[in-house]
């Protein structure tokens, strides 16, 4: 006779409304919401990237800081490729991956409701190893079998389809918010040197 499955396996009810039930489940608004910010995190490390790039191979762009002893033309860094668009990509990177990290810190506060809920809040767990020293040591390849244990019982996570809309909302939130940090740290550097003027001219 065979073994009868532990009742915590056996489905109560059909699998489109367990389905139903699961994406109303917290952790999955949380990981879907995490997976968005990594992704564009990636998509502005890729511009900032493209940026440095084009600043390395143009001897006509001097800089990559705002304190290089070599600033670029005023002309120069307001142009495709500049500085100052480097220095915004960059920051804007910064803004989505620390959003992505906020996400990630929340995991614990988040109850999940379900199965799927719980696969969630592991995926995003050992989607963070990347972050550590050395993803080898305990318990990181522990809790990716366990993942992979639940995954095989349960299933993965349902398949998200990212909004052109919403990826192009959250790229321009955090380019703005960039492009207002860029900005107000080349006003204070330009109210330290004027400063500076000041001080030698008072000597």
């Amino acid at each position: 006779m065979a073994a009868k499955k532990p009742s915590a396996l056996v489905a109560s009810r059909n699998e489109t409304e367990l389905q139903t039930a699961a994406l109303r489940d917290p952790a999955l608004l949380l990981v879907s919401d995490w997976r968005m910010a990594r992704y564009v995190s990636t998509l502005l490390c890729r511009v900032q990237q493209r940026l440095e790039s084009q600043i390395m191979v143009n001897p006509g762009i001097q800089g990559l800081t705002a304190d290089s002893p070599t600033r670029a033309s005023d002309g120069a860094a307001h142009t495709l490729g500049g500085p100052r668009e480097y220095a915004v990509a960059r920051e804007a990177e910064v803004f989505a991956m620390t959003e992505a990290l906020k996400l990630q810190d929340s995991i614990p506060e988040v109850a999940a409701t379900s199965l799927i809920g719980v696969i969630a809040k592991l995926e995003m767990i050992v989607g963070a190893d990347r972050d550590i020293g050395d993803p080898t040591d305990f318990p990181w390849p522990h809790i990716s079998s366990v993942l992979r244990d639940l995954k095989a019982i349960a299933g993965g996570l349902p398949v998200g389809r990212r909004s052109r809309a919403t990826t192009r909302s959250d790229v321009a939130k955090h380019w703005e918010s960039a492009v207002k940090l860029v900005a107000a740290l080349k006003a204070e550097g330009e109210a330290e040197q004027c400063s500076d003027v000041a001080d030698r001219h008072a000597f």
